[in-house]
């Protein structure tokens, strides 16, 4: 081991100017075994590095290579596994865990007590040794002072040490001076105890030469200790009297520290003062306009609403925590609300004051409008109002209890006004439409408010005396009743059209102004609304608004919208009335005035729902628009009820049903009325009705005339249906105007092979029975064989029908059709000339059956089809 020792420190750590101070053989633990050296090595040069170096002998050659070297101050745990039995296993804990096995215990153990003393020297760190014998770390104490273990040879470490450089230089001047007698190391050796015998008896002469000096120099020492009590005596003096400066200085330091603290506070009082008086003072000229200012002019008005702003801002400012603890501010905040209060009170009184006076002098500008139809302007009123606007929005942020309290007085004193001018204004439209108030009574029109007063037997009264007979071809034949619609002529429904129209035009925007008036006013929003209509929980309550909110909570954007339509039931709660009264005194004048007021009012709402769906005057008329469509399926329904209570007269021919000429009526009215309409679908539904009503009754009818064939009744009534529908070209209708050709044309064939029947009798027999033998199997040309059918009985029948004859009976039949046929459908021709085609076609008939069953006979008719032409045209040119 010491060879291998010499040559590690010869070839690999003395380069390095390193010295090898222990070493252990060692191999990794658990793992096949290859053996290196753990060499303890610290530097020859300062400040001195101790290192646990890892060398490996190389697989090249015979020599050794450094691997791999760890500072000791790296070293955390040297773990030697047993303190008692001898075990070479070993553990190093650097950055991590080194398992080794050394060669043999006694290497181990001095390796670790190597690491041990350079850690007690060198590095005074706490490495934790675990598990290693306290015997071993005793032994490696070293005694003595000079031998401490911060002192000390490092020969006690290892047995050998190196010359070096200079010891070998001396020993060799010393060897040099003996001449290299090294043959004799006796006499060498006596030699040099002799010189150093020579060299102890110089020293301790020397020694005892100097002791003089020694004494010289204590002396000089005790004389420079008093010296050092002396400065000491003067330090402590000093330091006593630094002291009394120290207190001073504290106490100074103490002083201004207080003073900045006390500038510090004082400029923060100063920040608060400041905060206080800027934010909660207001200005002289503000207190004035709010205690006295003049609320009746323009400049008073926008001062007082200055100061109001100026309140409010001083009142909403946002105090900092403790404020409101000071006497002054609870002070200021009285004072604050005192003059809130007192402006209040001001305010709402003049405001009251100012609805009062508006309801006296808008009642003076009544009698002008009494007999035109319009209503008065509220313009005026509004614009002198909106000055306040801003107040009042000042009034409901702060007392919301005399804002409500407004709000109500409003809505009392413009009900009662509108409600005047309301009623005049009806009863003014009312007056012309009956003509004149002589008239106005006989439709149950009573004094200013225009109320109607008729009962029920009153109208049905006025429905059977305006019904009348509208045609008077019809009226010996048929009984009326009491038809549903008047007999007013065109310009009487349109001037009827056009006040209704003057009505609905004057409403519409004094309800627009005075909702705009009341949003603007009282500061209620009300656009951005979804479409919605009122519930009996948005209605008024004893005349106060149902409000879910505390008082002096703001309302949301929905319940302002519900506040709006509220105050507009309110203050218009005659309208709805006023327009119910109006539109049963037109359905009573005529009850086809339905089809005009549908139109209007459809078109008003759809106006009023496309600016504001949930408003109340979209509401109100639609509520009304209701009423006048139930009047008019009203209206509908009446027309087929009396369609079916219809009675034709046994002693007279029916000619065009009176509920078919009025379906014609109704029908062109209604196209001219519903042109461009909104509402078309209604009419739509009501053509279907009423013409399914006029074909089911003009059958019926037809089947119980005893008069007029009911082929004539059906043909003539269908042919005036064709004709309407065909005129008025309504889209709807197509499907029934096809049917009612159909059924013109059906009747009309139908008639005419009725009546014209079997103009030459005998000869249709005869005919008759030919067909029936050639039916039988008897071939055409072998007829004439028959004994009842031959060429003499035919020539018998034929000379029973000469020329004269015919034109008689045709004669009798065209009168026959005369009588059946009425005027005002003008279809006498028409059905006279099917006749003559249809006589002509058994002309023909028979012709033919002359040329097959008689061939070469020579047997003809004694007249011709220009024969039958002759005759019909010269019947009808008579006659």
């Amino acid at each position: 081991m010491t060879a291998i020792k010499h040559a590690l420190q010869r070839d690999i750590f003395t380069p390095n100017d390193e010295r090898l101070l222990s070493i252990v053989n060692v191999c990794k633990a658990g793992k096949k075994k290859k053996n290196c050296f753990l060499c303890a090595t610290v530097t020859t040069e300062r400040p001195v590095q101790v290192k646990v170096v890892k060398v490996k002998k190389s697989d090249k050659g015979d020599f050794y290579k450094r691997q791999i070297a760890w500072a000791l101050r790296d070293l955390a745990v040297v773990d030697a596994k047993d303190a008692i039995k001898e075990n070479p296993e070993f553990d190093l804990h650097f950055e991590k865990i080194y398992k080794w096995v050394a060669s043999s215990t006694a290497e181990k153990n001095a390796f670790i007590s190597c690491i041990w003393k350079l850690n007690q020297r060198y590095l005074r760190k706490k490495i934790d040794f675990v598990n290693v014998s306290s015997q071993l770390l005793e032994e490696s104490v070293p005694s003595g002072e000079n031998q401490s273990v911060t002192g000390g040879d490092e020969e006690a470490v290892d047995e050998y040490q190196e010359l070096n450089a200079r010891e070998e230089q001396d020993i060799e001047i010393m060897m040099e001076g003996c001449e290299y007698a090294i043959s004799n190391a006796e006499a060498f050796a006596e030699r040099l105890s002799r010189e150093l015998q020579v060299l102890d008896g110089a020293n301790i002469q020397s020694i005892m030469a100097s002791e003089k000096q020694v004494n010289i120099l204590m002396k000089l020492l005790d004389e420079a200790l008093k010296e050092v009590d002396q400065i000491e005596l003067k330090l402590s003096s000093y330091e006593e009297m630094l002291q009394s400066v120290k207190e001073q200085m504290d106490q100074i330091s103490e002083s201004n520290h207080l003073i900045h603290l006390s500038n510090t506070n004082n400029v923060k009082l100063l920040s608060e003062i400041e905060f206080l008086v800027n934010h909660m003072d207001l200005a002289k000229g503000h207190i004035k306009a709010l205690q006295e200012g003049d609320l009746a002019s323009s400049r008073g008005i926008e001062a007082c609403t200055n100061a109001a702003d100026a309140l409010l801002q001083c009142m909403n400012v946002a105090l900092r925590p403790g404020h409101d603890m000071l006497l002054a501010v609870r002070q200021q905040q009285q004072r604050f609300s005192d003059l809130r209060e007192h402006f209040a009170r001001r305010l709402a009184s003049h405001l009251n004051n100012v609805f009062v006076q508006q309801g006296h002098d808008q009642s003076s500008t009544l009698a002008q409008h009494s007999v035109e139809l319009t209503l008065p302007n509220h313009h005026p009123f509004h614009r002198d109002l909106l000055r306040y606007a801003k107040l009042m929005e000042w009034l409901k942020n702060t007392d919301y209890g005399k804002y409500e309290g407004l709000t109500k007085n409003y809505m009392d004193y413009l009900s009662r006004l509108y409600e005047r001018e309301i009623k005049d204004f009806f009863e003014v439209a009312k007056i012309k439409m009956t003509g004149t108030t002589k008239e106005s009574k006989k439709f149950g029109l009573h004094g200013s408010s225009g109320k109607l007063t008729g009962s029920t037997s009153s109208l049905n009264k006025l429905s059977v005396q305006s019904s009348g007979n509208r045609r008077s071809q019809s009226s010996s034949l048929l009984d009326m009743g009491n038809m549903s619609a008047s007999d007013l002529d065109v310009a009487d429904r349109t001037k009827f059209d056009k006040i209704f129209e003057q009505v609905l035009s004057e409403l519409e925007p004094l309800c627009l102004a005075e909702q705009d008036f009341i949003s603007k006013f009282f500061k209620l929003q009300q656009h951005q609304s979804m479409p919605g209509t009122m519930t009996e929980a948005d209605d008024l309550d004893g005349g106060t608004l149902s409000r879910p909110h505390n008082s002096g909570t703001p309302l949301p954007v929905s319940s302002e919208k519900d506040m709006i339509r509220q105050m507009m039931t309110k203050i218009f709660r005659c309208i709805e009335p006023e327009l119910n009264n109006l539109i049963a005194l037109g359905d009573k004048i005529d009850s086809f005035n339905s089809l005009y007021m549908l139109v209007k009012m459809s078109h008003h709402v759809w106006t009023a729902q496309n600016v504001d769906p949930a408003s109340f005057l979209s509401t109100t008329l639609g509520n009304v628009l209701v009423t006048i469509k139930r009047n008019f399926d009203k209206c509908i329904s009446n027309q087929i009820r009396q369609m079916e209570e219809v009675k034709i007269s046994k002693k007279s021919k029916v000619g065009i049903l009176p509920f078919v000429a009025e379906f014609e009526e109704f029908a062109g009215l209604a196209e001219s009325i519903f042109k461009n309409a909104e509402r078309r679908g209604d009419l739509d539904k009501a053509y279907t009705k009423l013409i399914r009503g006029v074909f089911v009754n003009v059958e019926k009818v037809a089947n119980e005339s005893q008069k007029t064939p009911r082929d004539v009744v059906m043909m003539e009534n269908f042919h005036h249906i064709f004709a309407t529908l065909s005129r008025l070209k309504i889209s709807c209708l197509e499907a029934e105007k096809k049917e009612a050709k159909q059924k013109y044309t059906d009747h009309l064939q139908s008639y005419v092979i009725y009546s014209l029947g079997q103009p030459l009798e005998k000869l249709n027999h005869f005919f008759e029975g030919v067909e029936a033998r050639v039916a039988q199997g008897i071939r055409e040309e072998e007829v004439s064989y028959q004994l009842a059918f031959n060429k003499q009985e035919l020539r018998k029948v034929i000379k029973e029908y000469p020329g004269k004859e015919v034109k008689k009976g045709l004669d009798n039949l065209y009168k026959k059709v005369d009588k059946h046929l009425c005027e005002e459908e003008n279809l006498l021709q028409v059905v006279w000339h099917s006749m003559q085609d249809e006589f002509i076609r058994q002309y023909k008939h028979f012709e033919g059956l002359i040329a097959r069953c008689y061939p070469g006979s020579g047997v003809t008719m004694e007249f011709t089809i220009q024969d039958i032409l002759d005759y019909c045209s010269s019947i009808a040119q008579s006659h």
